[in-house]
């Protein structure tokens, strides 16, 4: 009998390891990409623990976890457009609005203000999701002109004024949004509740499953039939109505609304999603990784109160950490050409 031999091309071997050596590479990357939030999440705690022994104190934590409830509530919308690729810049503008148009209503609606203020949001967001796929005009551009005129109608309905609400009526509608039970702000068991909303819709709905996959190629999405167009402004919506949540939370603790008052706010929510793992090419990460995101920003806003950073500051450097996050969690397969 002849043995047969198999002839290798010169340089296939070298040529399979390079590639096989690319890809181990590649895997490691994204290993220490993904635990990357975990990582500073704990360096930071430590970080400040030394610095203050008291923070880690159980009071604290949740003190801090109930300043941060409101910028989580709207940063949970952000990651579903993010999740697809997109971004929303109206949030705080459709938060501030919010604030303004439950104080109008609260004395006619009592607790139905809120339902109209969340209705009212997931409508300027369904708009920003109809602008952007409809007109083809890329989602920051269409969401910074919605969130103008979503600026623009708090400034009138509010006759560029704050508006207060009454303390009995307040207390009666929407008293059960603050407050503690047990020791534990309301406000964490509501952003907790939202959580959980979110990520069931996330992970166990046909929408959310369509959001991973146009997050992760749109056109390969179009291509398997999905309804892309119908999911992205669902995505926008879902968005709004987050925002308008994080306006009433924001009214109710603040006792009023003004068309300013959600300012400072879009910044950080945005970076607590990207350095929370969800980058802004899509189809990875998702609103755990956002729950993460959201204590590091909690955090590093509690070590520059320490340091009394001026708030203003606070903005440069959560700049910089936005270029960082992007820098680090973006893929760049999927990023040819960058204009």
């Amino acid at each position: 009998m002849t043995k047969s031999k198999t002839i290798q091309a010169p340089g296939t071997t070298l040529e399979s390891e390079a590639t096989s050596e690319r890809k181990h590479k590649k895997i490691n990357k994204t290993q220490i990409t993904k635990y990357l939030p975990y990582i500073t999440l704990f360096s930071l705690v430590v970080l400040i623990s030394l610095y203050d022994p008291a923070f880690i104190r159980i009071e604290n934590l949740l003190q801090t976890a109930q300043d941060i409830s409101t910028l989580f509530i709207m940063a949970l919308g952000m990651t579903f457009v993010i999740y697809i690729a997109g971004i929303d810049l109206s949030s705080q503008s459709v938060a501030s609005m919010t604030t303004v148009i439950v104080a109008l209503l609260l004395p006619s609606l009592g607790v139905g203000a809120a339902l109209a203020a969340v209705l009212i949001g997931a409508f300027y967001g369904m708009i920003s999701g109809i602008v952007h796929t409809r007109f083809k005009i890329a989602s920051f551009i269409a969401t910074l002109a919605v969130g103008g005129i979503a600026y623009a109608t708090g400034q009138v309905v509010s006759g560029q004024r704050s508006i207060y609400m009454p303390a009995d009526l307040r207390e009666q509608s929407l008293g059960w949004l603050v407050g503690n039970t047990a020791g534990i702000p309301h406000e964490i068991l509501v952003a907790l509740a939202l959580l959980l909303i979110a990520l069931f819709i996330e992970r166990r709905t046909v929408f959310g499953r369509s959001l991973k996959a146009v997050g992760s190629g749109e056109l390969a999405a179009v291509a398997s039939g999905l309804k892309v167009t119908k999911i992205k402004i669902m995505a926008f919506a879902l968005s709004g109505a987050f925002a308008a949540i994080a306006g009433v939370m924001l009214a109710t603790r603040l006792s009023g609304g003004s068309p300013t008052m959600a300012d400072q706010f879009l910044l950080p929510a945005i970076v607590a999603v990207l350095v929370g793992g969800t980058p802004l090419t899509g189809g990875i990460g998702g609103v755990l990784n956002t729950l993460v995101g959201a204590l590091i920003v909690a955090v590093i806003r509690t070590s520059m109160t320490y340091l009394e950073v001026p708030a203003e500051a606070q903005q440069i450097f959560f700049g910089i950490v936005l270029i960082s996050a992007i820098a680090l969690t973006i893929d760049r397969s999927k990023v040819k050409v960058v204009k």
